[in-house]
């Protein structure tokens, strides 16, 4: 081994002069070859493809953009003890692209056995981080789904079993209220089922002029007696100047439901208030966008719910909810290229506002709420 950092270069040329050439350009992950002063020497075409043209760079100025050596660099490993190292990098590619990889460093020895470079295979691990992340989220949704249906399953079989015993004893009261258990739980399976199909495809919106004064009172109108059982009032109030305005119309009538739902949810937990009140109003934010919001004297949030609300899964009932429609919601003003805030308070209630534009989706509005 020696200590002269160009001599090693020209001894790590054979490599190249070998007839290898075409060989390693039809690699499909990165390969590169470094010498002792981490500068590389050769590179195959994929490595060019994505980094450009490295040769007589330093390998960190190349992945990093760094001056100095990278800390956990399995090169620096490889020429201490002349063994294979590895390491997970975050590199950055030629067009500014972030990506995670894994490397691999060997030794390049000479006829002597010293080390006189280190060649380098590196492959993007990205896609295999994100199917990995997609399973650990369907395996959660499998249980947390699960768990929901299985407390909707056990309402039928309670509610059920009320309307049997009716039945046997013609009492027609317990019989009412059987009935209604259950058509409380055919109500929730309907809308877990709805939210599951939702959230399970992506989808591009079906673009249509609508009239938002209907699809808010047809709302209401969904929700009038639940509301009722609560003593909850409903309101809606649409600006009379607001024109047609396009997007999918079963995509709004869905986010809606989800919302009012949520809404008249927190106004059931809030036993501090005899009776309350949930307000649908539409408005316009600007010339190019328009706002709903659904505004409820609930039970409110504190401010590090308000963060998590639209997490995956994360729901403001605990163990005894799946967040599942709010990630809808959120998946539809996505979709329609909107925003989404919340303004709560504990024992305050909650105000959503959504802002979508009014015909073709335009740009993503930040700090829309005061």
């Amino acid at each position: 081994m020696t200590n002269d950092p160009a001599r090693d270069s020209k001894e790590v040329q054979w490599f190249a002069d070998l007839g290898y050439r075409a060989i390693i350009d039809l690699l499909p992950c990165y390969l590169s070859i470094q010498d002792r002063s981490f500068t590389i020497v050769l590179t195959n075409q994929t490595f060019r493809n994505d980094f450009g043209q490295a040769r007589g760079r330093k390998c960190h100025e190349v992945y990093k953009k760094s001056p100095v050596r990278c800390p956990s660099c399995p090169l620096w490993e490889t020429f201490q003890d002349k063994k294979i190292h590895t390491s997970e990098e975050t590199v950055q590619l030629a067009d500014g692209k972030i990506v995670q990889m894994i490397v691999y460093a060997a030794p390049v020895l000479d006829a002597m056995g010293n080390v006189v470079a280190a060649m380098e295979l590196s492959a993007d691990v990205g896609k295999v981080k994100q199917i990995q992340e997609e399973l650990t989220i369907l395996g959660q949704s499998v249980a947390v789904l699960s768990h929901d249906i299985k407390n909707i399953l056990e309402g039928l079989h309670g509610g059920a079993y009320v309307v049997d015993e009716a039945l046997k004893d013609n009492d027609q009261e317990l019989l009412q209220k059987g009935w209604s258990v259950v058509k409380k739980n055919i109500h929730e399976i309907t809308w877990l089922v709805h939210n599951i199909l939702y959230f399970s495809k992506k989808r591009k919106p079906t673009y249509e002029a609508v009239t938002l004064e209907p699809v808010l009172m047809e709302t209401i109108g969904v929700f009038y007696e639940k509301a009722q059982s609560i003593d909850c009032r409903l309101r809606a109030q649409v600006n009379p100047r607001l024109p047609l305005v396009y997007l999918d119309p079963g995509a709004l009538r869905r986010m809606l439901v989800n919302m009012v739902s949520n809404a008249i949810e927190a106004c059931s937990r809030d036993r501090g208030k005899a009776v309350h009140s949930i307000s649908l109003r539409a408005d316009f934010l600007d010339l190019n966008y328009f706002m709903i919001e659904i505004e409820d004297d609930g039970v409110g949030m504190d401010d590090d719910t308000c963060k998590k609300l639209f997490s995956r899964f994360f729901s403001t009932k605990g163990v005894n909810g799946t967040g599942l429609g709010l990630m809808v919601v959120h998946e539809i003003v996505e979709e329609h290229e909107g925003k989404i805030e919340v303004l709560s308070a504990p024992g305050k209630g909650s105000t959503f506002r959504i802002v979508l534009p009014l015909n073709k989706p335009g740009r993503i509005l930040k700090g829309l709420l005061p």
